[in-house]
This record gives C-alpha cells, sequence and structure tokens, in this order.
C-alpha cells in the first residue's frame, strides 16, 4: 500500500503548477514526489529534471528518480557472435515510428516474467501517445515478415533518449530493437539512452549503474543540445557488420 511517508520523511504533493522537488534530494529508492497530473507538459518538465512516473493502477501518480540510475552509453552496446548471426540471417526489419499505438499497447500487455500486471494505465498511454503527437515521444520497432514482433518507446530530448518500456512476442525482437536504436544514436551523437532502473538483460546489454547526480549532471548538458523533434519515420537502419 503506497504511503505519503518514507522513513519519516513527508513526500511533497504536487499541485497544479508543473513544479518539482530537486531530484537531487530525493532518497535512494528515488520516490521525489507524489500526485498532479499526467499532462504532457508535466511529464516533459518531469523528464527535464529527470524524474518520470512510475505507478499501479491504485495508487497516487508517483515520480522517480532513483540512485543509482540505469543509462546505456551507445557505444557500449554488447553484441555476441550468436546475435550478430541473428542480425544478419533472421530476416527482421527495424522502423521508427510506424506504429507507436500498438507499441505502447504491447507494452502494456505482453507479460513479463516476474511481474503481475502493468503500470502502463489508460492514463499512461493517452499521455504518451499525446507526447508522440507533439513529436517527443518515439517508437522502434522490429518486424519480422511484416509483422511487428518487438519495439519500444521513449522520449528524445536535447541529445538523450528516456526509454520507457519494451516487448517482445519473438525472441531478441526487444533486443534488435535497443540495438537499432543505440547503433543510430552513435551516428546520431546522442550522449546516452536512460533505462531508468536496473534489470538483468540490460546490464547484459551493456548498460551501467551511475551515480544519480552524475545521470543530472550528464542530462544538464544533453539538454543544451538540439532535439531530434518530430516524426522519425523518415529514419532508416540496415545492419553493417564492421
Amino acid at each position: 500500500m503506497f504511503s505519503i511517508y518514507d522513513d519519516n520523511f513527508i513526500l511533497p504533493q504536487l499541485r497544479s503548477a508543473h513544479i518539482f522537488p530537486s531530484a537531487r534530494g530525493a532518497s535512494e529508492e528515488g520516490l521525489v514526489a507524489y500526485g498532479g497530473d499526467l499532462n504532457p507538459n508535466r511529464i516533459l518538465k518531469a523528464y527535464r529534471e529527470g524524474i518520470f512516473p512510475w505507478y499501479s493502477e491504485d495508487d497516487p501518480i508517483l515520480w522517480w528518480s532513483p540512485n543509482p540510475r540505469l543509462v546505456l552509453f551507445p557505444k557500449d552496446f554488447k553484441t555476441s557472435k550468436s546475435f550478430r548471426r541473428i542480425l544478419r540471417n533472421k530476416g527482421f526489419e527495424v522502423k521508427f515510428d510506424h506504429a507507436f499505438e500498438e507499441v505502447i499497447t504491447y507494452c502494456s500487455t505482453v507479460p513479463r516474467e516476474g511481474q503481475e500486471g502493468t503500470w502502463l494505465t489508460k492514463e499512461m498511454k493517452e499521455a504518451y501517445i499525446e507526447l508522440h503527437r507533439m513529436g517527443f515521444a518515439h517508437s522502434i520497432e522490429t518486424y519480422f515478415e511484416g509483422e511487428l514482433v518487438g519495439g519500444l518507446y521513449g522520449i528524445a530530448m536535447g541529445r538523450g533518449f528516456f526509454g520507457e518500456s519494451m516487448f517482445s512476442l519473438m525472441s531478441d525482437a526487444s533486443k534488435v530493437s535497443l540495438f537499432a536504436l543505440s547503433d543510430i544514436c552513435v551516428k546520431k551523437s546522442y550522449d546516452f539512452i536512460d533505462c531508468q532502473v536496473e534489470t538483468p538483460h540490460l546490464l547484459k546489454w551493456g548498460a551501467k549503474l551511475i551515480d544519480r547526480d552524475d545521470f543530472l549532471d550528464a542530462l544538464d548538458a544533453t539538454l543544451t543540445r538540439e532535439t531530434d523533434f518530430g516524426s522519425w519515420r523518415d529514419w532508416s537502419w540496415k545492419y553493417k557488420e564492421i
């Protein structure tokens, strides 16, 4: 059950203004505040301050900035010989922003090992779909024989990509999406892909845990750079082995 008390500290409740407490002062767990709404402009403000919404259906909206933070630096994505063989021979195709609503729907419905239910509520999906229409949220999609089989979505700001969720209907499909994103981020000089919280498979693929203050410093720097705003539908990617 959710409590507004955290080690005897009363969590701030957000009101109508899009103002957040500093993430640098949050607990190690990372709960920054609760309440407010999912207005797209509030969500964008949160991302600019290193904060993201994450909550269950029966809880109020919870805003987080965990310490440490899981980050994938694009050049660090790890590929094995077997995965490179899959990229060469499996016949996967990657597209950008062709099926955002399908991707977020799959992310909310495809079961994950060790998880029950979903944090992607109807309101959350509607908010990120609106952010996609605004040109901030993007999907990276993996297709096999013309069918969508995996993907991920997130938000681009500055030269940072803030990943939200991924799904896979076929072995390696979500990994292909993340590899394609990291590869194109290298080409476009992105600073990092924010993965938010630790997961074993992301660590295996090359993501690293870094101190929250270091992440917030990197965030401040990347926000001074130009954003790839608008649709990414014209972006294309094909695996090229070095």
